[in-house]
């Protein structure tokens, strides 16, 4: 994959995910916690929480809330430096490092081309 690719990937949020946003534009995604172990011990009277619950950094929210299935790479990081400047440098470098890891690793978000 060349740059250019890289930078024109468009990518959604997940539909199996729900996610929290608070009045500072902070993001908490909720995670099910379903699993058949979770609900064994449910009927045993322990206290599990249904959802998991993961906080974003306001970097890491402002560009969940970026993504909307429409906005390829190279935009949502404009949008990043407009608001936060020298703070997000290097840019892409760590833009790209968020998006694979909530793809690959978390599975918050789908890419779309």
């Amino acid at each position: 994959m060349t740059n250019d690719d890289v930078l024109n990937l468009i990518f959604k949020i997940s539909d199996e995910i729900k996610f929290e946003v608070n009045e500072n534009q902070i993001v908490t995604v909720l995670e099910k916690q379903d699993h058949f172990i979770q609900r064994f011990f449910r009927r045993l009277k322990f206290k599990i929480p249904m959802y998991k619950r993961t906080e974003l950094d306001k970097y890491g929210s402002f560009v969940f809330l970026q993504i909307d299935g429409e906005k390829t790479v190279e935009e949502i990081g404009s949008k990043l430096e407009l608001k936060y400047g020298e703070e997000s440098h290097p840019l892409y470098e760590r833009l790209l490092l968020f998006l694979n890891h909530i793809e690959i690793n978390c599975n918050y978000i789908n890419r779309i081309n």
